[in-house]
């Protein structure tokens, strides 16, 4: 976690963007609930701020309930399209015709969240090395559905 993993934004995205029905999409919206889950277990803190989405333009509208839609659509929890007057209650430096509102959407030190995964991964018995270079590599077929593993 000292590199890349270091240096995540920390978002927990909902799953709002990604086309319906996707890996990704699915991937994500589950993604997302475990990592909650796993926070909780591990005493992560994380902070479940949410996000608007925010239209300031009337042609803006039309694309911010698509992206509802979609959402709904991925089964995002606690999507809802909201007017003005909630946006600026909401955030009160903020002004927009219309906002999507996105509660489940968080953020997380990920830092954190990639050294618990490595403490689990030693205590299943795993070693971590670091400060190795990298000589060589060689891609590996991944294991079919149907397999042990898979």
């Amino acid at each position: 976690a000292h590199h890349q993993s270091g240096h995540n934004s920390g978002v927990i995205h909902s799953g709002i963007y990604y086309t319906p029905g996707s890996l990704k999409a699915k991937l994500c919206v589950q993604g997302a609930a475990l990592c909650y889950k796993y926070c909780d277990q591990k005493g992560i803190p994380y902070k479940q701020c949410g996000k608007l989405i925010v239209a300031v333009e009337h042609d803006e509208i039309p694309r911010l309930k698509a992206l509802y839609e979609r959402g709904l659509q991925n089964n995002v929890p606690g999507l809802k399209l909201i007017g003005a007057k909630e946006i600026q209650e909401k955030e009160p430096f903020c002004r927009g015709l219309m906002a999507l509102e996105s509660p489940y959407t968080g953020i997380v030190d990920y830092k954190q969240v990639a050294q618990s995964y490595a403490r689990d991964f030693q205590e299943a018995g795993g070693t971590i090395l670091t400060d190795f270079e990298v000589t060589n590599m060689e891609m590996t077929k991944e294991s079919s559905p149907e397999s042990e593993d898979g």
